[in-house]
């Protein structure tokens, strides 16, 4: 099934700008807030976007943009709005679109793999013009479809859970593999650091350094098995600081040292072992 890029971009306006599609936009347009605010009108509805907001639309729905004037405290006002933004179409864009309610605006995290994954797409339409691959570029816009509806699916509350537990257990998936300290876990939640830890032991029944610790030892596992890393190297990668602290929190783990279970050929070399 397609899935075509039609257009993509960035835009960043510094002077008052209005559009407006009173017949409804003719594909599928995602938007994301980036920096600044903006207006839009979208099925009759205003939002005033933020960075952050994500807009979500289909063929026919109605759009109207406008970026205006806003206060700036003691500076007065300013006009300051920067989005990247992506219209397409196709079988599989409309397959995904229909499988799930969307929202025409849902907040979610801004994050350089996201925005890394838009950049990439605007780079590879613009290689079509000389030979390149259209295939390549339905692939990431598959990608960033499938992004996208994670990290608004993300936002909202699971079992009970409020968004920050979530937005914490994010922030200690993407950061494990190096050092991070708790505040800066809780300062990306928005929490003081002794809710975050209370907030984050009540809901998965572990601290965030025994989270952390575990996909640690997960990625550590893996590069042992499929790679020639040395285990100093392993250990530096994927957060332990160091080979003795590596070698330490693998051995209460596992009940063997990384180097008997890279030599045995895995955790079966524990049986060998304690035999």
């Amino acid at each position: 099934m397609t899935a075509n890029v039609l257009l993509c971009g960035y835009s960043y306006h510094r002077e008052r700008f209005y559009t407006h599609y009173k017949h409804g936009v003719p594909s599928y347009l995602f938007r994301i807030q980036t920096e600044g605010s903006s207006t839009v009108v979208a099925g009759g509805r205003t939002y005033e976007l933020e960075q952050g907001d994500l807009l979500l639309l289909k063929p026919g729905d109605t759009y109207e943009l406008r970026i205006e004037e806003r206060a700036a405290g003691s500076k007065g006002s300013l006009i300051s709005s920067g989005d990247y933004y992506i219209g397409c179409d196709g079988a599989w864009v409309t397959e995904w679109w229909e499988r799930s309610p969307k929202a025409a605006v849902t907040r979610i995290d801004l994050d350089e793999k996201l925005l890394g994954l838009w950049q990439q797409i605007i780079a590879e339409k613009r290689r079509l013009e000389d030979g390149g691959s259209p295939e390549l570029t339905g692939y990431l816009l598959r990608a960033l479809c499938l992004y996208l509806e994670r990290a608004a699916t993300d936002t909202a509350p699971v079992s009970g859970r409020p968004f920050s537990v979530t937005r914490m257990k994010r922030f200690i998936e993407e950061h494990a593999t190096r050092t991070f300290k708790v505040e800066e876990v809780a300062r990306h939640a928005g929490l003081s650091v002794s809710r975050a830890v209370h907030l984050f032991k009540e809901s998965y029944g572990k601290t965030m350094m025994e989270y952390a610790q575990e996909i640690r030892l997960t990625a550590a596992l893996e590069r042992m098995k499929y790679t020639s890393m040395t285990l100093d190297q392993i250990a530096e990668t994927c957060g332990f600081g160091g080979y003795t602290y590596f070698h330490r929190v693998f051995k209460e783990k596992y009940g063997i040292s990384p180097g008997a279970y890279r030599s045995g050929g895995g955790l079966t070399g524990l049986a060998a072992e304690q035999a």
